[in-house]
């Protein structure tokens, strides 16, 4: 209340005040009930007079007065008159649809950004009706505000169209052209923000990691301000988020001294009178990495002279130089023309008239680069326009390095913008109360990494939206990620992909819709220009779901259910409209098939009726259907006959394998092999890759045959095997009974666990350097856990999310020890004997671990090739039922099975 208080003294106590939203050129809701309120000193007489009516009312003890209106058609414009000890008009009022849309930096996107792709559409921008509220970023870590930051309504005309969200245009206009009522679009959008920004307190409830963040978010924290221009920002570590401090932070100032300004300023390299030395040729466009530059962040200048014709020669200039990473600053003849200072927008710099002259022309870009490839984005236009003629850019130029960034130790950065519900406060919560027609929503490249919460997150967002406004079940409207990236061509996995399957599965929340934008995306631009389509096929769903048109066809195809027929699987599909059809009349792609083993082939898919039959000649068993997942899957051409495109999907879930255990079948597998040996190689791993099985290899740092043929190792790892550490010099503890042959040097009865704990980190290193992976299980050697009579388990679990030991134990999901994980020592048994082994583990639903060391020789513990054989045939023949997988994944599964038996919805 005190703080209320103070806000309103900074006019007068008495005076009236209306929220920045209840503004001249407002769109409200038509045809419910609306309440208007604003502040006042409390007990203020405050009287609203609409259309020739007066509405009264008494500012409560709160300071807060709130009058309500009854329906109003579709119309306007109107004017209203507030009167209390001031007098307050708002007029040009229209009564329309409000739609609230948000997100990140593609609903952000404004039409200036695309004015040359819309050119016509911009002059042609003549909609007093449309209407757009965009709210500059805001965020507040103490809970939900009452107003928001200063904005203005604009209506669309080809002047003020330029700053509205191009997205939400092209929906309003849309939705205006089909209708005929105004439009109020309100732009809450930040870019580069998460969902977890967006969502409220109240939504986490049922996520008390995130509510325990919040909780300590509304401590004031110091945060340490960025290094200034000539250091490189810190890199953060895998997982991380780095953003600027938060406004009214405590900064600390950094430690070190900024590094001397680059060469090129100060020999001034954009001066026509700088005569060049030790200039390289450099292609444009191109990254300086791909160019023979190596681990440069930094700053480096490209020059080029160019013949200007007299026809050009004085005129007013356009010069597009692409999209550039990170910033730059470009020169003309040594005047500055442009500079921007992150790697999205596009550069389009204008020349002014009189700069250019006819014949030789300079011009200079400095780049700065922070972290990755630096350069020239390739695919973008390069040119410089002037009189209606163009000179080509792309080519020749050279370069010079003006400046290396030298990296300093990472430091977490605190980025207010990017916590937990500090949009929704600042920038969502001042709305709660203005009612609305429903939601848009473009957002979720910054949470790719983590898709498995995105699923999570995205219905809790709905629900909560929904929930804030009160008005039932609003229609919400999203945006699926569009194709981005580089194109793969064989079967990967995708985190984009994934995060696209987190977003299609939203659609179980009742009236939602999804616009699929694969289709739509652009492979060197995480900000596509297309924003037309993506706008139209929001409203697409708009119509069916806001306005009750039954006859749209509002969707492409979405996969519904699919039937396993021979070595063929049958999908079936919602939203068919007239029909299923290959767009470009070329074969079904981008379908990808595998087995139990989880093992993806390109698959042959083909139309049947509304139905498409898949399969693959290596997949006589077929379980697992997926189609579009990629990054970028270029030719996915499965649409509808409406030209809606077929959004991505996988038929296998892991999250419902996850939560039956072993994935649902009768019991897991897991076959392991110590030592490193050749015939793991030349044995094994052959079995096994046959049959598309995986195996676990507990591997020696100092093992001889891993050594010589680590390109074999890294081959293996690449086809799904897993490396796991079995230390450096396999240790072992000699004071054992029988262990007289362990080493003296390698005796762990003589080990420190402090010494264990850095061979097995040196181990993990050389691995790494093979397989390129960072997580894997440890095998303790000779199954032993103490150093120099100290257990080392504790401190091995603080680095291995699983260890194995070499007690022969079968237990059930739940009680299977993560630290010291049973397995059965096999050596000399047939294949009825180890086969005997899985059938008790199928009639007790358990996990059986095998070890094993020589198969078919190389070690005195050994069992043949041919026991080993029957062993992998009859689990591939039984793969329906027995779930073969690594030990890593296996303890990746048991740890979210049980997560998801203590809360579904555990944080």
């Amino acid at each position: 209340m005190l703080a209320f208080l103070l806000f309103l003294s900074g006019t007068s106590r008495a005076k009236i005040t209306l929220p920045r939203l209840v503004s001249d050129g407002m769109v409200l809701q038509r045809e419910i009930p609306l309440k208007i309120h604003g502040w006042a000193y409390p007990g203020e007489k405050v009287t609203l007079t609409f259309r020739n009516k007066n509405y009264r009312v008494t500012t409560g003890r709160d300071s807060t007065w709130a009058i309500t209106l009854p329906p109003q058609k579709a119309g306007g414009p109107w004017e209203m008159t507030f009167r209390g000890q001031n007098i307050l008009k708002v007029s040009n009022i229209l009564f329309g649809d409000v739609w609230i849309c948000a997100g990140q930096s593609n609903m952000v996107l404004p039409m200036e950004r695309v004015k040359e792709k819309y050119g016509q559409e911009i002059a042609a921008a003549r909609f007093p009706a449309v209407r757009h509220f965009f709210i500059p970023t805001a965020t507040s870590l103490q809970g939900p505000q009452k107003d928001l930051p200063p904005g203005v309504w604009k209506d669309a005309n080809p002047q003020d169209v330029l700053g509205f969200s191009a997205v939400a245009y092209f929906f309003g206009k849309a939705v205006h052209e089909k209708y005929g009522v105004p439009v109020g679009l309100i732009n809450a959008s930040v870019g580069g923000t998460p969902i977890e920004a967006w969502i409220s307190e109240e939504g986490f409830r049922e996520f008390p990691g995130i509510l325990q963040t919040i909780d300590r978010n509304k401590t004031p924290r110091p945060v340490r301000v960025r290094p200034e221009a000539g250091s490189a920002p810190q890199k953060e570590p895998a997982g991380g988020s780095a953003a600027s401090p938060t406004s009214g932070a405590l900064a600390i100032p950094p430690a070190e001294k900024p590094l001397p300004a680059d060469r090129g300023e100060r020999e001034s390299w954009q001066s026509p009178d700088y005569i060049p030395v030790g200039w390289k040729p450099f292609t444009i466009p191109g990254f300086w990495e791909d160019q023979g530059i190596r681990n440069l962040d930094g700053v480096v200048w490209f020059r080029r002279e160019i013949d200007l014709p007299a026809s050009m020669a004085g005129l007013p200039a356009r010069l597009f130089m692409g999209r550039i990473v990170d910033s730059d600053f470009l020169y003309v003849n040594g005047q500055q023309v442009g500079n921007i200072t992150y790697q999205y927008p596009p550069r389009r710099y204008t020349v002014p008239a009189g700069l250019l002259k006819e014949g030789k022309n300079l011009i200079v870009s400095r780049v700065t680069n922070n972290s990755g490839k630096g350069g020239f984005v390739p695919d973008k236009p390069y040119f410089l326009e002037a009189g209606g003629q163009r000179i080509d850019l792309r080519g020749e130029w050279y370069y010079k390095v003006g400046q290396v960034f030298t990296p300093g130790p990472w430091m977490p950065q605190f980025s207010a913008q990017n916590q937990p519900a500090a949009l929704f406060n600042a920038m969502v919560a001042p709305l709660v109360g203005y009612a609305a027609k429903g939601f848009l929503w473009y957002q979720g490249e910054t949470n790719t990494g983590n898709a498995p919460r995105y699923r999570q997150y995205l219905p809790a967002l709905i629900r909560d939206w929904r929930n804030q406004w009160g008005q039932g079940e609003l229609p919400f409207l999203f945006v699926q990620l569009a194709n981005f990236m580089e194109v793969d061509y064989l079967p990967a996995e995708s985190q984009w992909a994934e995060l696209r399957e987190a977003q299609r599965l939203a659609l179980a929340e009742p009236h939602t819709a999804m616009a699929v934008t694969i289709d739509l995306g652009e492979w060197n631009d995480i900000h596509p220009l297309n924003k037309k389509d993506v706008g139209e096929r929001l409203a697409l769903g708009a119509f069916r779901l806001a306005y009750g048109d039954t006859g749209v066809v509002w969707s492409g195809p979405l996969y519904k259910s699919s039937i396993v027929s021979g070595d063929s699987v049958l999908l079936a599909f919602d939203h068919v409209g007239g029909g299923l059809v290959s767009r470009d009349g070329e074969p079904l792609g981008r379908f990808e098939i595998a087995g139990a083993d989880g093992k993806y082939y390109p698959a042959e898919a083909r139309i049947v009726g509304n139905m498409v039959s898949v399969r693959h000649k290596a997949v006589p068993r077929p379980e697992r259907v997926r189609y579009a997942w990629a990054d970028n899957p270029e030719g996915a051409n499965l649409y509808n006959k409406e030209d809606l495109p077929a959004s991505p999907f996988q038929t296998w879930d892991p999250e419902v394998a996850d939560s039956r255990p072993w994935r649902g079948k009768s019991c897991a597998v897991v076959l392991t092999y110590d030592d490193g040996l050749n015939v793991h190689l030349d044995n094994v791993i052959r079995q096994l890759d046959a049959r598309g099985m995986k195996g676990t290899f507990y591997i020696p740092g100092n093992s001889g045959p891993f050594r010589n043929r680590s390109a074999e190792w890294k081959r293996a790892a690449a086809n799904g095997h897993e490396l796991g550490n079995h230390t450096l010099f396999h240790p072992c503890d000699g004071s054992q009974p029988g262990r007289s042959w362990v080493n003296p040097e390698y005796d762990l009865s003589h080990y420190s666990v402090a010494r264990f704990m850095d061979e097995v980190r040196a181990a993990n290193l050389i691995l790494e350097g093979v397989d390129g992976r960072r997580s894997r299980s440890l095998a303790y050697t000779c199954g032993d856990t103490h150093a120099g009579g100290q257990s080392f388990k504790e401190e091995v679990m603080k680095t291995f999310p699983v260890a194995r030991g070499v007690h022969g134990k079968m237990e059930d999901i739940m009680t299977v020890d993560l630290s010291n994980v049973g397995s059965f020592m096999i050596n000399g048994e047939n294949g009825e004997q180890l086969i005997a082994l899985v059938r008790k583990a199928m009639e007790s639903h358990s996990l059986v671990v095998f070890l094993f060391h020589g198969v078919g020789g190389e070690h005195n513990i050994d069992v043949s090739a041919e026991a080993h054989r029957e062993l992998v045939q009859f689990l591939k023949e039984n793969e329906d039922k027995i779930w073969v997988t690594t030990l890593l994944e296996t303890a990746t599964h048991i740890n979210k099975y049980r997560n998801l038996q203590e809360s579904p919805l555990q944080h």
